[in-house]
């Protein structure tokens, strides 16, 4: 039995991003999670006795440059190296752009495959096949480069590709799954979708995801592929994330929001079952509140105070933290007659006219752009994002606004 351990998209030093890093001690945590994600991989190679670890693409992350990642990589790849444990490397997208793939004396137990393709033989009937970019961009497909397959033995072959497209993921080495079948090789070892899925497993065609996410868009606990090839291949996965971006709905209606008390403690129900639930060692968490409770409009009007309520929950959990508290919640009540009735339903008229949408457009448009270029793409990802941002603004701050006239009622 040989064993392999497949990995790609550690962008390693990549900074993660929440709300809830205002905490000093989740900030802490946070900054070191990929290193520590780039630990466990090499941890599970030594626990599992592995031949090699394969890496396929975007170790690095842009164009960043440190010496104090370079360091850290080379005392990573050195504790492999005295295990006896080879290193297969391609240069994905973000490798081809930073400059320390260029800069650092990697171990000798490292193959870096260049852009024009190879093959190393690993073991006795077990060849490894790569390709890396040899720059940033790859819009055509990369398969012509790659070596045909050794007959008679176990091929391997690291590929860093967007396959047919990605929602998120820009295009790159393009080609199908079905391409990908037809190559001849045992293993595709792919790289560049964040998101972990086995296309196929006749041959093994396996998307790793990235060992640690980043940000609440890579939600969930994250893991690296083990690789056992005997008779046949058989493949598994190793928790390697320590921290685990995480969504959750609570249905608030019926008694479990009756008064505060009661809300107070179906949260903090909630948030205990979330973190005994937890692969990794941390959780960053963005909780939605749903259902048409009685007290609706109480519940928004305190909003600021219950979010820091839940954080304050989180926190107690020592493994949650809340990096949002969105509230999605019904009127349950029969339309009123009374003032603050009618001014809600006018504001609903209002927010409904084609004049006042295009003037709320316009209002976030001019905001947006004092807001650096990174930040304003995050929150407009796409051209329909700015229309529903300010319809988003518009209808929270008429709900805050009703919430407040209705003062303790229902």
């Amino acid at each position: 039995m040989v064993k392999l351990l497949h990995t790609a998209d550690i962008h390693l030093d990549s900074p993660l991003k929440s709300l809830a890093l205002r905490d000093p001690e989740l900030r802490e945590r946070l900054q070191s999670a990929t290193r520590t994600a780039l630990t466990r991989i090499v941890d599970a190679a030594l626990d599992h006795d592995v031949a090699a670890v394969l890496i396929a693409g975007d170790l690095f992350d842009g164009t960043e440059r440190s010496a104090r990642t370079a360091a850290f990589l080379t005392q990573a790849l050195d504790r492999l190296d005295r295990a006896g444990i080879r290193v297969f490397y391609i240069k994905g997208n973000h490798d081809a752009e930073n400059p320390i793939t260029g800069e650092i004396a990697l171990p000798g137990n490292v193959h870096v495959f260049d852009g024009r393709g190879g093959k190393v033989a690993l073991a006795e009937g077990i060849w490894i096949h790569g390709v890396s970019f040899a720059q940033r961009h790859a819009p055509d497909s990369l398969l012509p480069k790659f070596p045909a397959p050794v007959p008679g033995a176990v091929n391997v072959a690291l590929l860093h590709s967007s396959l047919a497209g990605a929602a998120g993921h820009d295009v790159y080495a393009p080609c199908t799954v079905g391409e990908l079948t037809a190559m001849g090789f045992d293993y595709w070892a792919l790289g560049h979708v964040h998101a972990r899925q086995v296309h196929r497993t006749d041959p093994w065609i396996v998307m790793p995801g990235m060992p640690q996410g980043r940000d609440i868009g890579e939600a969930g606990p994250k893991t690296a592929t083990l690789i056992e090839i005997g008779d046949g291949i058989a493949v598994s996965e190793i928790p390697t994330s320590a921290v685990e971006f995480l969504t959750h709905a609570i249905d608030i209606g019926g008694e479990a929001a009756e008064d505060d008390a009661a809300l107070r403690q179906t949260l903090r129900a909630a948030l205990h079952d979330l973190a005994t639930g937890l692969v990794s060692d941390t959780g960053v968490l963005r909780l939605r509140l749903t259902g048409a409770p009685a007290r609706r409009w109480q519940i928004l009007r305190d909003r600021d105070v219950l979010a820091e309520q839940v954080a304050d929950m989180a926190r107690d959990t020592g493994r949650l933290w809340l990096d949002r508290l969105e509230l999605d919640l019904a009127e349950n009540a029969p339309e009123g007659a009374g003032a603050t009735d009618a001014l809600a339903r006018l504001m609903q008229e209002i927010r409904a006219e084609p004049g006042f949408h295009a003037t709320a457009r316009a209002e976030v448009e001019t905001v947006l752009a004092e807001l650096p270029q990174a930040r304003r793409a995050a929150l407009m990802p796409d051209s329909d994002a700015l229309d529903r941002l300010a319809q988003e603004i518009a209808t929270r701050g008429a709900e805050a606004m009703v919430a407040r006239m209705k003062g303790t009622g229902s």
